[in-house]
């Protein structure tokens, strides 16, 4: 089932220039980039224009100059999209720019700071903040982390970190990555520790333009699934999907430099750039009838977030200085093309796949599977006090039945221990029982032993069962699924 909203909803875009670097300022460069905050616009003046030629001027949702702060980006921009994804929308926040702008930074910032804490852990404590105030509703946070590196996608909290993953595609739920590893996490601390054994694991190199330079597509999943009971009474499950995307810089290859694998590097950027442009262009000139998502790994990925179910965001990275003009224009044409693709958000409500039913099905089997052992053990012990009360002796007649979970099992328990004992003091009558011959004696003990092992085997499948039990509820539910602030259940 799923709620529509309006038929088009505009990608929103907004540009941020990082401040002049020591390099540039040493350098002698001009800066070529005029932000007006207020009005949404940056203006870029060619360093070597001809006479006549105006600068050239470009108006977006927002604009961040260099004194812009982590958390006004944060709060005025990615906030509302976040809000969504917890209804239940899919979100998607893509920082795109020439290397060195600070699109990483912007992503991601430095984690032990709040004040330069960037898009991702932002939105972290967004997540879990949310969640720890909602009342009524219960919720399962898991995460994933890919990169797409010379188009090739590795899951970057893979142990075997050579294997590649294929794209395959769900007639339900669009594109999917095929063994694509997903941690759930319950808090905060855990999903940054995911977060950042996968950054260990990207593929960054030093390039003419940045010293430490993402030379891959890094994109960080985050699936919300929100359990809730609705006005008709029925459990209705929502799932929103973050996309948090961290692009490879775009330049041109001859400033790309370094050695080894750079210029190929470079050439494998550019060509899933260049694929990502080519959507944009077809999806927003109005006359093409073939959007060519399958022409790059990144653009088939995105396809939800260019023109379909999602609500995106692009933050267009700048640097200000005149040796960069002609990839700051880049970007802005780039951005400015990308700010009329119509999106169709809708929410996703009640699909089939979710973790967070599988969890719920799967205690309820358990339960059911432990209620079945624990009754079986009440019934047996009362037909046990049966025959002890025709055999004149006395038992407690309430001792050990409690209808609870861990009174079911403890019934078990307690019978099978009881048969236990009762077939070792039987085994010792044998042993005393000097009528009995050699032979025949023997067969009785081998049977006695026999029904010992039996139920030793019935002790450790009932232990085994509820083990699984408690480890489900108290692992998947107390840790996974939050209750109103509360661990559930």
């Amino acid at each position: 089932m799923a709620g529509r909203t309006r038929s088009g909803e505009a990608l929103r875009v907004v540009a941020r220039c990082r401040p002049m670097s020591r390099r540039e300022e040493a350098a002698g460069c001009e800066r070529v980039l005029e932000l007006e905050v207020k009005l949404g616009r940056v203006t870029i003046r060619n360093p070597r224009a001809a006479p006549g030629e105006l600068p050239k001027t470009f108006t977006f949702d927002a604009v961040y100059d260099a004194s812009s702060k982590q958390a006004d980006l944060y709060d005025e921009t990615v906030r509302p999209l976040v809000d969504s994804v917890l209804r239940g929308f899919n979100g998607t926040v893509l920082a795109y720019g020439q290397t060195g702008t600070g699109k990483t930074y912007t992503m991601q910032g430095a984690w032990g700071d709040p004040e330069t804490r960037g898009i991702i852990p932002s939105s972290f404590e967004h997540i879990f903040t949310h969640i720890s105030r909602s009342q009524n509703q219960q919720y399962l946070v898991r995460a994933s982390y890919l990169e797409i590196y010379q188009e090739e996608i590795r899951d970057l909290l893979a142990k075997d970190q050579s294997k590649k993953l294929e794209l395959k595609e769900n007639p339900e739920t669009g594109v999917y990555i095929k063994d694509l590893s997903s941690f759930v996490t319950k808090n905060v601390k855990e999903i940054e520790h995911v977060m950042n054994l996968g950054s260990q694991a990207r593929s960054v190199g030093s390039t003419n333009m940045n010293e430490r330079s993402s030379r891959s597509h890094a994109i960080f999943l985050i699936t919300v699934e929100c359990s809730e009971t609705g006005p008709d009474g029925h459990e209705h499950i929502r799932v929103g999907k973050l996309n948090l995307v961290d692009l490879a810089g775009s330049e041109r290859q001859s400033k790309t430099g370094g050695p080894g694998e750079r210029p190929k590097e470079a050439s494998k950027i550019n060509l899933s750039l260049s694929a990502l442009g080519n959507v944009i262009s077809a999806l927003v000139d109005g006359k093409s009838t073939h959007v060519p998502y399958r022409d790059s790994k990144l653009t088939r990925l995105l396809q939800d977030s260019l023109g379909g179910n999602a609500k995106t965001i692009m933050v267009a990275t700048l640097g200000p200085a005149s040796h960069s003009y002609e990839e700051s224009l880049s970007t802005l044409r780039f951005a400015n093309r990308a700010k009329n693709i119509k999106n169709k958000p809708r929410v996703n409500e009640d699909p089939k796949d979710t973790l967070l039913r599988e969890f719920q099905e799967e205690i309820v089997r358990l339960k059911a599977q432990l209620e079945r052992r624990g009754m079986l053990g009440k019934k047996r012990r009362r037909s046990s006090r049966r025959k002890k009360a025709a055999d004149g002796e006395t038992a407690p007649e309430n001792e050990g039945e409690d209808d609870n979970e861990d009174g079911l099992e403890k019934n078990m328990e307690n019978y099978l221990q009881e048969q236990k004992e009762r077939l070792e003091e039987e085994k010792a009558a044998i042993r005393d029982d000097h009528s009995l011959v050699s032979e025949e004696k023997q067969k009785l003990l081998e049977e006695k032993e026999k029904m010992i092992e039996d139920l030793r085997k019935e002790q450790e499948a009932t232990e085994l069962l509820a083990t699984k039990y408690k480890v489900r509820v108290v692992t998947c539910w107390c840790r996974w699924v939050l209750l109103g602030g509360t661990w559930f259940p």
